[in-house]
């Protein structure tokens, strides 16, 4: 039995198929965690979604920013050039498959192997149960029947600083901010969505959320995606999963389940579609 953390596939079918080949991955023993964006930009964003939720027990996902843009375009709150969402919203099982999507996690924490995976990170001054309470909030809202209004209020980079007496929809868009967009901040928390390229690139006031100084959860081993341009980072308990497969770079699983966790990787053909970029 083996547990793998997969980092971004959006919609790189193949290349999933190919690394599961390297894992001599068994759907009958291991398991699989994907942090999130299953979809947009790469080839078979279609066959991605199906094949992860086929997995059933055998998968976990968190929610990515693409999933729930997924979810926004459904909804006819925004448009998509990309030919693979739109194959999904022509599907036979579309309702199926987005039904199934959002009331996948934010968050999910395993106590015996010490892992927590998020699609983008924990925000600096969130304890575990913290973060577990506020993503549990925003999933109650996605899975609920009442779902499309947040859809329709969770645009936007406002506000940019987590407050508890936060309330509506500035409080659910936050927490989702955090959860599926967030990369860089200031030092006080205070978000930064402007810079997005990799460390170096940044604002001198600003800092990955990560290397903000007192983060509160440090004793948990954190597994997250969506930062293509960091590359592979294994320091701090901090393991980042994106290696920009769609991009052309790689398409990353980590063993987590062992006493020294251990990337295997393969090499993507880079399939992205940049007129459907979002950030």
């Amino acid at each position: 039995m083996a547990t793998y953390a997969i980092g971004d596939l959006q919609g790189c079918y193949d290349s999933l198929l190919r690394l599961l080949d390297k894992l001599n991955f068994n759907e009958s023993k291991d398991t699989l965690w994907f942090a999130g964006d299953l979809v947009n930009r790469g080839p078979d964003s279609l066959s991605t979604l199906r094949f992860v939720k086929s997995l059933s027990d055998n998968a976990i996902t968190v929610l990515g920013n693409h999933d729930l843009h997924l979810l926004a375009i459904a909804a006819k709150h925004k448009k998509t050039k990309d030919s693979g969402l739109k194959e999904i919203l022509n599907a036979d099982d579309t309702d199926d498959l987005l039904n199934w999507l959002r009331k996948q996690p934010l968050l999910h924490h395993d106590p015996q192997l010490n892992f927590t995976m998020v699609h983008a990170g924990i925000y600096p001054d969130w304890d575990l149960q913290d973060a577990q309470k506020y993503a549990n909030e925003l999933e109650t809202v996605l899975r609920s029947d009442d779902y499309l209004e947040f859809i329709f209020n969770m645009y936007g980079n406002l506000p940019e600083k987590w407050d508890d007496e936060l309330k509506g929809w500035e409080r659910l868009r936050i927490i989702c901010n955090i959860f599926t967009r967030m990369r860089y901040c200031e030092n006080d928390g205070t978000l930064n969505f402007k810079s997005h390229g990799a460390p170096g690139t940044h604002p001198e006031n600003t800092v990955s959320w990560f290397e903000v100084p007192n983060r509160k959860v440090m004793e948990s081993k954190i597994l997250f995606g969506h930062w293509s341009t960091l590359g592979i980072i294994n320091k701090k308990n901090i393991y980042a999963l994106d290696t920009g497969c769609v991009w052309g770079g790689e398409l990353t699983a980590l063993r987590i389940d062992t006493e020294k966790p251990e990337y295997i990787s393969v090499d993507c053909p880079g399939d992205a579609n940049p007129a459907d970029y979002i950030k």
